[in-house]
């Protein structure tokens, strides 16, 4: 996380700015297995008031659970499949733009997001090959989010930033 993330995000919690947070990381089982990733200062941050649940994948109507998801380049182009091989590509763009459009209505600037997600991986995601095997990326979502403006980090970084 570079040291502007930093000072946004600590101004935000400090300022009780509106957070977007994967709903995953506040204890709700949707992922893809339909299971949870809960983090305790995330679920304090949502008790609270300030952490607005998003899951791009449910916002876009994907079934819970649902099979994994990639992203792989097809003729320049970012797509993503499942390990179906069936091309999911636009209800990932749909989850993403009904993501933006939750930031835009709540005013949030910040979203934490969680890691290696074909939806919300910010900096890494997997490699589009159903392997263990990162790449520097960012999921559907993330990249319009930050396309817009939104500064997106992930749980790992946001707790880095809290133990500061």
């Amino acid at each position: 996380m570079n040291h502007k993330d930093f000072i946004c995000l600590k101004e935000a919690i400090d300022k009780k700015q509106k957070i977007l947070v994967s709903s995953c990381l506040l204890g709700m089982k949707i992922n893809y297995e339909g299971k949870a990733h809960p983090v305790d200062e995330l679920q304090q941050l949502f008790r609270q008031g300030q952490a607005i649940p998003v899951c791009p994948e449910v916002l876009a109507s994907l079934p819970i659970p649902r099979d994994p998801a990639e992203i792989v380049m097809v003729n320049g182009e970012r797509k993503v499949y499942n390990n179906k091989e069936i091309d999911v590509t636009e209800e990932y763009r749909l989850g993403a733009q009904r993501t933006l459009d939750t930031a835009r209505t709540s005013g949030a600037k910040i979203a934490i997001m969680k890691s290696n997600s074909p939806s919300c991986g910010c900096g890494k995601i997997y490699d589009g090959s159903f392997s263990e095997n990162l790449i520097d990326g960012d999921g559907i979502t993330v990249a319009l989010l930050k396309e817009n403006g939104v500064r997106v980090i992930t749980e790992e970084d946001f707790l880095d930033c809290i133990r500061k």
